[in-house]
């Protein structure tokens, strides 16, 4: 095959692997139920599909085809490590005869692969920290360095979590599975917070070349829709109207060369009203149970923007006092520093600046980028800019995504 040709296959894989890794990593974690021996398969299918697709081409359905064969490499490999352990070859004959890979009802099941996977990340018998590394290593794919970045961990401390999670899992015998409706209330705080996690890297990348991953957030959401039908409380109903209210703006937050758009720049025009509609839906239904918690009301101000057709129309009284009541419901820096930006849309810069150097007195947000980019936008608009200029510098040191950096460079060129 010439080099052309090569390239072409290449890129092929690549791009399902892109598009469907996760999904295939999930279903091989169900047919094998062990973590290791599904990574190890998924990267044999994918060798296998690198050399067979160069030759024969794409097959009709690329998922199933690299779902089957890892798990026939996975049971290969069993069977020649059975020589030296007996039980491998019990195992084997087992995964053997009571799976197959994935039929079409199983792909339309309510108990998607991928919301088993998240049930099982978020067992109660694993600690809450463990949880959600092990959910963005598994189900979302991000390495160990990103999630470490999100944790303020070091990788090798990271990999370790990750390691007794699944370890965990195997000796605890924890099923692979969405547990009964009883059982909900132990997991749903933590499978919603995941569910959330998989989203915002989504809709902004901790780090690398682009602003947003579409798959992980258009992931998230499906997922979320999943959860409704399966569980339609109000705050489900709550995060999937956030989802879908923030990713309304997909199209509108980059410029067409990649650069990052504000909110308050954005054409609205781009904003897709079908997420709009289905989102304040659904705000709707969870703020009528009255059993809502912070992520109907963070649905609810996003809502209000939704509503608004430019920065200067948006009811700014009505979102602070949304941050207000969210603020009782979720006391967390991160909220506070939002409720910050809303109060200096509605009184000023200087009442903006002065609540964010509150809240730099603590230790939460100190190296936290955004809230140094928020005091620096404060300075520049209140035309102190020195002081600006500092901030932006210190938040740029901060910030791993690229299209945040040339962002932010820009700002600094505005201001010499």
């Amino acid at each position: 095959m010439d080099d052309e040709a090569n390239t072409s296959a290449r890129e092929k894989v690549e791009a399902v692997y892109r598009s469907e890794s996760r999904h295939v990593l999930a279903t091989l974690i169900r047919l094998l139920g062990d973590f290791d021996a599904a990574e190890e398969a998924l990267h044999e299918a994918f060798a296998a599909a690198m050399e067979q697709w160069s030759r024969d081409g794409l097959p009709a359905n690329p998922r199933a085809w690299l779902v089957s064969t890892g798990r026939f490499k996975a049971i290969d490999g069993m069977r020649r490590r059975a020589r030296h352990d007996a039980s491998l070859a019990e195992l084997a004959k087992q995964i053997d005869t009571t799976t197959e890979t994935q039929s079409e009802r199983e792909e339309e099941s309510i108990e998607d692969d991928r919301l088993r996977l998240i049930f099982t990340c978020c067992h109660p018998a694993l600690k809450r920290e463990a949880q959600m590394a092990l959910t963005l290593r598994e189900v979302c794919g991000l390495t160990t360095e990103e999630i470490a970045r999100a944790f303020l961990s070091t990788p090798s401390a990271l990999a370790q979590r990750i390691v007794r999670a699944k370890a965990k899992i195997r000796d605890a015998r924890i099923p692979y599975e969405v547990p009964p409706p009883t059982e909900f209330p132990d997991r749903l705080d933590s499978v919603l917070h995941v569910i959330y996690l998989v989203f915002n890297e989504g809709y902004s990348a901790s780090s690398g070349t682009v602003l947003t991953r579409a798959d992980l957030s258009s992931e998230a959401i499906r997922l979320g829709r999943l959860l409704v039908q399966l569980l339609p409380e109000p705050e489900v109903m709550g995060l999937l109207a956030l989802m879908l209210l923030h990713e309304s703006r997909r199209s509108a937050r980059t410029s067409s060369t990649g650069e990052l758009v504000l909110l308050e720049q954005q054409d609205r025009s781009l904003w897709n009203r079908d997420y709009i509609t289905e989102g304040v839906v659904l705000i709707q239904r969870a703020l009528a149970s009255r059993r809502f918690g912070p992520y109907t009301l963070q649905a609810a101000i996003a809502s209000v923007h939704a509503e608004a057709s430019s920065a200067a129309e948006t009811d700014w009284s009505q979102i602070v006092a949304l941050y207000d009541l969210l603020s009782r419901v979720d006391p967390s820096p991160i909220i506070q520093l939002n409720r910050a930006v809303a109060v200096a849309m509605r009184d000023g810069p200087a009442k903006g600046l002065e609540l964010v150097d509150a809240l730099l007195k603590g230790d939460e947000l100190a190296d936290y980028h955004l809230a140094h980019a928020a005091r620096a936008d404060f300075f520049r608009r209140l035309g102190k800019n020195a002081e600006a200029h500092a901030a932006y510098e210190h938040a740029l040191s901060l910030t791993k995504q690229e299209p945040e950096q040339r962002f932010l460079q820009k700002r600094l060129a505005e201001l010499e």
